[in-house]
């Protein structure tokens, strides 16, 4: 008798708070907010009343697709 498929469990979601986000990025709070509003980065989640976070496969996919730079050889 076959056994069935058992898929594995997706990852669980990890969220980055601002000043991580802000770190592992290199852009200022000021400029994250900025994109976020002209639509060039992730949407926020809200965590609480005061308090958002940022989905770090969001995050990870955003930094993928960001053109690498041709340096001078």
């Amino acid at each position: 008798m076959p056994t069935p498929n058992k898929a594995t469990p997706p990852a669980p979601r990890r969220i980055i708070r601002m000043r991580a986000l802000s770190q592992r990025i290199g852009l200022s709070k000021t400029e994250i907010y900025r994109r976020i509003q002209s639509g060039t980065f992730v949407r926020p989640l809200k965590l609480g009343e005061r308090s958002i976070g940022f989905d770090e496969a969001e995050v990870e996919a955003w930094l993928a697709a960001l053109p690498r730079v041709e340096g001078k050889e």
